[in-house]
């Protein structure tokens, strides 16, 4: 199964939105507060091409945010795309 990270912020309800979606779902996820660092908020905007947060990885493939963390649920599709 691939390693799901989050990439989040202390003031974003979305990241605590989707956080709460993944423990809904019984995933084990890893988090990353990028709130006071710089340097990985760019690295982010680089990685993935979007300027907000969450930011949610299975691996190291960008899944979206909430939005798109939340559609991918709805279609029934999240344990496929967390196979390896």
């Amino acid at each position: 199964m691939k390693k799901v990270t989050i990439y989040t912020t202390t003031y974003c309800g979305y990241c605590s939105a989707a956080k709460k979606l993944l423990e809904k779902q019984k995933l084990a996820f890893t988090e990353i507060d990028v709130t006071t660092d710089a340097s990985k908020r760019t690295w982010l905007v680089e990685k993935t091409g979007q300027r907000t947060v969450p930011q949610i990885f299975f691996d190291d493939i960008s899944i979206g945010g909430f939005t798109d963390l939340s559609e991918i649920i709805s279609k029934n599709k999240l344990l496929s795309l967390l196979d390896d």
